[in-house]
């Protein structure tokens, strides 16, 4: 394993763990909220979903990483051990020409609609940017930082099948 894939599996493990672990503390935090004042914070509804998609993000590259995602390996393991090997670095081939359009397309994506509310976080962000005094916070009462993930989440795989490429050509010289 090359260490730029070491340290990318690191990263999306990280991510993907941080993500959990903060939508599970929003959800507490609203649950505990809801029944002990009596309603929820307004952003404790949208925030876990916007989380928990960065988190897909983060695993599903890591599970690309790994080698442990979803695959038709019955099929796969009726082929010989060559052209299996051909297959993975074809998948990985195309995995990055997959992730590059996903990039893009969430690049298009979040531009497009980058300026909307997301209504159940403007105010909590706004109120934050008051408290801080620094305005960009304002961006993230806005849809575009939530729909960046999927621009995110392209580049991540990339990213993934690029190492996993780089790996399974170095197994091979050796």
């Amino acid at each position: 394993m090359s260490s730029f894939s070491a340290v990318l599996r690191r990263i999306c493990a990280f991510g993907a763990g941080l993500s959990m672990a903060l939508v599970f503390g929003v959800i507490l935090f609203n649950s505990l909220r809801r029944y002990l004042v009596g309603r929820s914070v307004p952003w404790g509804e949208e925030l876990p979903i916007y989380l928990t998609i960065y988190g897909v993000m983060f695993g599903l590259a890591l599970a690309y990483l790994t080698d442990s995602h979803i695959r038709f390996a019955v099929v796969v393991d009726l082929l010989s051990e060559k052209v299996r090997a051909g297959l993975a670095l074809v998948s990985d081939g195309v995995t990055i020409v997959t992730g590059i359009a996903l990039t893009w397309a969430g690049v298009v994506f979040g531009l497009r609609r980058a300026d909307r509310d997301a209504s159940g976080l403007t105010q909590a962000a706004d109120a934050l940017a008051d408290a801080t005094g620094i305005t960009a916070l304002e961006w993230l009462g806005r849809m575009g930082p939530w729909q960046f993930a999927i621009a995110f989440g392209g580049a991540l795989l990339t990213l993934a099948a690029i190492a996993r490429l780089i790996d399974r050509l170095s197994e091979g010289r050796t």
